[in-house]
């Protein structure tokens, strides 16, 4: 794919529902993140399309209601913000497909996928920080009937950490297989000690599987060489051998459209034919000299990508205090940071600028020792969240940046309750206004408990 020079995807903004197919900065290049940005100026995008770069048309698209319904109209599946997973690929800007639960992409009408036991292979990059136990975030093949329609009818890659069929070694997540029915992590169901727990922030995740050999293979998306977790015959259990897979290719969803899962993909293949774990090595040197990052490409200013820490103003309690989340629970406070912090510290008070999730000329706030974790308000209380797919966290995770209202440094909006600032109160982070029925809406130092220093980061 070196020559291809097409779509990778299309968003579509709120604004006015127009759609934009975003390509390349040159051929076989690096997507160009600036078309989207500039294209969701003011206003907020979704990815409608994932394109197949194969010329095989198997481009993925919303995922329609299945045997489970989704959370969108006519039980369809919700579409990924196209702001929540930003990334660095090589130095350049990119974005991957964020799915909070009840967000899938599907294709039923596919070209050139193996079926029955025809051999194939899969791997696929995810964010390795950003899972659930629930079912299921996959990618691979799956039933063309939107249903279970057995065991064998599926052949995908789940990233997550349900034990509810099988489990690698550890707490998890693990790279398995979503073969339909079971969650397998090797030959049987229940543990396979092979299987380890990733704790990359990308990884690399492979499933492969012909008559009755299959594998799974992982590694660090960002360095080093693939381990082989499993490779073997098929599930002794009844239905797995022969398989019976049929076609379909789904992303983020199981095979039924159980869609309780989330994680986060960056790019993903499929084969025709069982590739050889030289064939995988050689993706993978290609992988880890692509250079992955978390998108973090500068400090101390409120641009996107930037990596920031937050000082209070309010003298003379908390000069000293910084905005960080707290490790006892998902809570935002204040506290005092200094040189001599432990290093936790020092990166929960550490913040990744990002373009806002609902409005992307506003900013949110992703922690920087949590990727995908974003600062938002929750019945006016801060806290450090994963999107839970709810319809209004990605404007709970958004704040327009305006002059201290103190006069000093830079307030914070809200961008749904916009008359309200991200304040300290008694050492807690809220949303409030100057007065009102709040006890953290009090008017005595809202000003200087509303701004904040734009400081340089502790981590």
């Amino acid at each position: 794919y070196a020559s291809y020079n097409g779509p990778l995807y299309q968003v579509k903004r709120a604004s006015d529902n127009a759609t934009k197919d975003i390509g390349l900065l040159s051929a076989g290049g690096f997507a160009n993140a600036a078309a989207q940005d500039s294209f969701c100026a003011n206003t907020s995008c979704v990815i409608t399309d994932i394109y197949d770069q194969s010329g095989k048309g198997n481009n993925l698209t919303q995922a329609l209601k299945g045997h489970w319904p989704g959370p969108a109209a006519g039980g369809n599946d919700n579409l990924a913000n196209a702001f929540e997973a930003p990334v660095t690929v090589g130095g350049h800007k990119a974005y991957g497909v964020y799915v909070a639960p009840g967000t899938g992409y599907r294709n039923d009408h596919t070209n050139g996928i193996a079926t029955g036991d025809q051999p194939e292979g899969e791997y696929a990059i995810f964010d390795g920080t950003h899972f659930n136990g629930g079912c299921c975030f996959d990618y691979g093949n799956a039933e063309t009937t939107g249903n279970d329609d057995g065991n064998g009818t599926m052949e995908a890659i789940y990233f997550g950490n349900s034990t509810g069929w099988g489990h690698g070694s550890g707490n998890g997540p693990w790279v398995m297989a979503d073969l339909e029915n079971g969650l397998f992590s090797g030959v049987n169901r229940g543990l396979n000690a092979g299987d380890p727990t990733v704790t990359n922030r990308f990884q690399t995740a492979i499933v492969k599987g012909g008559p009755n050999q299959w594998a799974i293979r992982g590694g660090d998306a960002q360095s080093g060489s693939l381990s082989t977790y499993y490779s073997g015959i098929r599930p002794t259990v009844g239905g797995y051998n022969p398989m019976k897979k049929q076609g379909a290719i789904i992303l983020g969803i199981g095979g039924d459209n159980s869609n309780t899962g989330q994680g986060t993909f960056y790019e993903g293949v499929m084969t025709s034919g069982y590739p050889s774990d030289a064939t995988e090595n050689a993706v993978q040197a290609n992988i880890t000299a692509a250079g992955y990052n978390s998108g973090s490409t500068s400090t101390g200013s409120l641009t996107p990508g930037s990596r920031i820490s937050l000082q209070a103003t309010t003298a003379p309690c908390c000069t000293n205090d910084y905005l960080r989340h707290d490790d006892a629970d998902t809570k935002v406070v204040i506290s005092n940071i200094t040189s001599s912090s432990p290093a936790t510290d020092k990166a929960d008070a550490t913040w990744i600028v990002r373009a806002g999730l609902a409005n992307s000329s506003c900013l949110s706030f992703e922690s920087a020792n949590n990727p995908g974790q974003y600062l938002r308000h929750s019945n006016y209380e801060l806290y450090l969240n994963t999107d839970n797919g709810g319809s209004s966290f990605a404007q709970d995770a958004t704040f327009c940046p305006t002059t201290g209202n103190s006069g000093t440094g830079h307030s914070f909006q809200s961008v749904n309750f916009p008359t309200k600032y991200i304040r300290h109160y008694n050492f807690t982070a809220y949303i409030a206004g100057n007065g009102g029925s709040n006890t953290w809406d009090n008017t005595k130092s809202w000003a200087q408990d509303t701004s904040w220093l734009t400081a340089s980061p502790w981590n």
